[in-house]
């Protein structure tokens, strides 16, 4: 069962990442590229807690998501096609007094069927590297959308 740890800094607050990794709206995919829009479906959210399907590639995944913890969001796999048991994702975040923000993520992965267990093989392996590359460009686009955002409210500001 791989347990990936991955560690980005980023100029965005834990609230700004945390209101990214909980958007469920059109377009998720241009933050998360593991997560498209055709397979995207929320089945309850509230104020701190979410139930979602997510995926793409032919491979989904039915997550509760908690960030009731404001240093801290966990996703519990509770179906998928190819995940189970132990698998989901916890990120945590640690504010810097200069104003960046560590986020440590720690991905399990235990496959519940052949597929997935060939999966998990090669995320524990080679596989890490691309999901390196999707945390990466996920702090990435959260930190352009914030960018973005304070454009504008500075603008409607004037």
């Amino acid at each position: 069962m791989p347990t990936i740890h991955l560690h980005q800094t980023t100029t965005s607050t834990p609230e700004q990442y945390v209101a990214g990794l909980t958007d469920f709206g059109p377009g998720r995919s241009t933050l998360f590229k593991n997560s498209a829009d055709e397979v995207l479906t929320v089945h309850h959210q509230d104020s701190l807690h979410a139930d979602v399907t997510e995926g793409s590639g032919g491979i989904w995944e039915r997550l509760h998501y908690d960030w009731s913890d404001s240093s801290r969001v966990v996703l519990t796999t509770v179906d998928s096609n190819v995940w189970g048991g132990a698998s989901g994702h916890t990120y945590t975040f640690t504010r810097h007094p200069n104003g960046i923000t560590s986020i440590d993520a720690i991905i399990v992965r235990e496959g519940k069927n052949l597929k997935g267990r060939l999966l998990g093989l090669v995320l524990g392996t080679i596989g890490r590297r691309v999901l390196e590359r999707a945390f990466d460009h996920s702090v990435k686009a959260i930190e352009a959308r914030n960018s973005t955002a304070g454009q504008r409210h500075a603008l409607q500001s004037r």
